[in-house]
């Protein structure tokens, strides 16, 4: 018989499902409402609430932000009962809280869970990512690449011409060099308004998304959750810390990293098994968004476990309270 205190992804997984299913459902009353900071609390609230219904010692990793700024779910609080093994937590109550509140595509409730010390304790500040799909070799794109020989290197890999690839990009001024870059080559740019972790699991079902990679600047909290789920799924994953200033280094500091130049690989984020949840609250191109009728009210929920590499889409339908 297992260890009790043993990460046992199988036994844990349903949990985390429910922990993102809460939150969703929490948030989908402000779906439209014009207001991201109720909608973001709603969201925190369900979320927290659930954790600490589940038998583990868990602490926050990647969370709302240091102690003084977020009064929940911020990162180092303690969740869980304490009875069960020691996890640590990556996630977002509300990956995109200006699409919930405008009632655009692709928000979702993102949470991840490992064995405790195995997920980057990434601050908050910005992080080049890089990402694919599953299939190809190591380093078949780099960050040390220009964005255009990105793009050719994985057209090369495919079998394709540069024209047949499509980037996914989080559409910031800050990104128009790149874009420009990109489109250069001939590829096709789909721009995304919020949302990178959505962006990034884009890549792993490229089938079905359209979409072959993914670069650009975004929070660095938000690259462990992508790396969480493509571990899951498969793909490669790039990240290398941006800092602006002292006070974003000191952050890095305090979080224990000291290479500020390095670059890390999805398993250098994510250096254990890991199982990821994700619920759709507004429709999107990965979850259905939450549906109302009378009675009853209908989540979709992304639930995945690294170790076996199972993805599982589950339908939930409640009755309303």
């Amino acid at each position: 018989m297992a260890d009790a205190q043993e990460f046992q992804d199988r036994l844990l997984s349903l949990g985390l499902a429910r922990v993102s299913e809460a939150a969703a459902l929490a948030s989908a009353k402000l779906i439209g409402r014009g207001d991201e900071k109720a909608a973001d609390q709603a969201a925190v609230n369900a979320m927290r609430d659930q954790l600490n219904l589940l038998d583990i010692a868990g602490v926050v990793v990647i969370g709302e932000g240091e102690r003084d700024e977020a009064p929940m779910l911020f990162i180092g609080e303690e969740v869980g009962t304490g009875k069960g093994p020691a996890v640590d937590i990556a996630l977002d109550p509300l990956e995109g809280t200006t699409l919930t509140a405008k009632d655009m595509p692709n928000a979702l409730t993102v949470i991840a869970m490992a064995p405790r010390g195995t997920l980057l304790h990434a601050p908050d500040v910005y992080m080049d990512k890089l990402a694919i799909g599953p299939g190809y070799a190591v380093d078949t794109v780099t960050l040390d690449m220009s964005p255009a020989e990105r793009v050719q290197a994985l057209a090369k890999a495919k079998g394709c011409s540069a024209a047949d690839i499509t980037v996914c990009v989080l559409e910031r001024p800050r990104h128009e060099d790149m874009i420009a870059q990109i489109r250069s080559t001939g590829a096709a740019i789909r721009l995304i308004t919020d949302g990178d972790v959505a962006g990034v699991i884009h890549c792993a079902e490229a089938d079905v998304t359209g979409i072959d990679m993914y670069m650009g600047s975004g929070g660095a909290p938000e690259g462990v959750l992508a790396a969480s789920a493509l571990k899951c799924m498969g793909g490669q994953m790039y990240g290398r810390l941006l800092f602006r200033n002292d006070d974003e280094r000191g952050r890095a500091a305090k979080a224990g990293i000291t290479d500020l130049n390095r670059i890390y690989t999805r398993d250098e984020m994510v250096t254990a098994d890991v199982i990821f949840a994700a619920t759709g609250v507004t429709e999107g191109s990965i979850l259905s968004g939450i549906k109302s009728e009378p009675g009853w009210v209908t989540t979709e929920t992304l639930l995945m476990r690294s170790k076996t590499g199972s993805v599982r889409r589950m339908t939930y339908r409640s009755p309303v309270k």
